[in-house]
């Protein structure tokens, strides 16, 4: 059972959405994951240690909460992984047509699709900027070409699209993969010179979906893949900052936290990750 709690509780949220400039959406979805269950509750995990957060935002000196943080409630979500997409993606239109900034929590990396296909229809000149250990370019897994490890496939097929921290793929992904646009872990975890060149890959607005892997194991244990030698917090948070510094950033998405009951650390890192992500966004 999901209990409604506002991101950044009490103290931080709204419950005002027309007010509100901005909307978190979670989405309690794990039906394509396929090795550790569990990022349908990923979602609640994030917005019950959100309350933890300190609203005042060091580095940038904001207070971003008083933008306006509306939580949308908890809602049945279609189970087929078509359905669910379709269901996400008409959710997102309608609260872009409403002018919100609307942050997807997941769920499983799937969930991201929806709101892609909705900005994409409604934002010119969009570039889709994946942070991710693993590059997700299947055209169809396990029967369903909407499953997890497919997204960016889906993605490519409307948008333009940069990969950030890959460090795990099929051999049939290879062949789609964008050379000049990928930028591997092995090759951007001790420098910070691949930034500026990510950076002017994309264009004028930019989609941020985050898959949680893309963090190191040893900070982020808690997905349903995790995968060795990923990045650090500085790392992440400093590219973040240097695209949100020269474009602009319409809406993003953080997925594929798996909660584990005996570690509430990487649930307070996912709050506190989509907290700064928007004090950046919002300076």
């Amino acid at each position: 059972m999901h209990k409604n709690i506002s991101f950044t509780g009490p103290d931080g949220a709204s419950d005002d959405l027309l007010a509100s400039k901005i909307v978190i959406l979670p989405i309690p979805y794990d039906k394509t994951s396929t090795w550790i269950k569990g990022s349908d509750k990923g979602a609640q995990a994030i917005l019950e240690a959100s309350p933890a957060l300190e609203l005042y935002d060091i580095e940038t000196q904001t207070e971003v909460y008083k933008k306006g943080i509306y939580t949308i409630p908890f809602f049945k979500v279609e189970a087929d992984p078509e359905k669910m997409v379709k269901q996400v993606e008409t959710v997102v239109s309608d609260l872009l047509n409403k002018e919100k900034f609307v942050v997807t929590i997941g769920g499983e990396h799937s969930v991201s699709i929806g709101a892609i296909n909705a900005v994409s229809k409604s934002v010119d000149n969009l570039t889709v900027l994946q942070l991710d250990a693993h590059s997700d370019l299947r055209d169809s897994y396990e029967g369903s070409k909407f499953n997890h490890a497919c997204v960016m496939s889906r993605v490519a097929e409307k948008n333009e699209f940069v990969q950030v921290g890959i460090r795990s793929m099929d051999i049939e992904e290879k062949d789609k993969m964008q050379a000049d646009r990928i930028f591997f872990a092995h090759d951007i975890f001790d420098n910070d010179l691949w930034m500026k060149g990510a950076t002017e890959k994309l264009s004028k607005n930019v989609y941020i979906t985050i898959d949680l892997d893309v963090f190191d194991p040893s900070i982020m244990p808690s997905t349903g893949t995790p995968e060795p030698g990923g990045l650090g917090w500085y790392k992440v948070m400093k590219f973040l900052k240097t695209v949100s510094e020269s474009k602009n950033i319409v809406g993003f998405d953080v997925v594929e936290l798996c909660p584990n009951e005996h570690n509430k650390a990487p649930n307070l890192l996912a709050a506190k990750l989509i907290y700064k992500l928007l004090s950046y966004v919002f300076k």
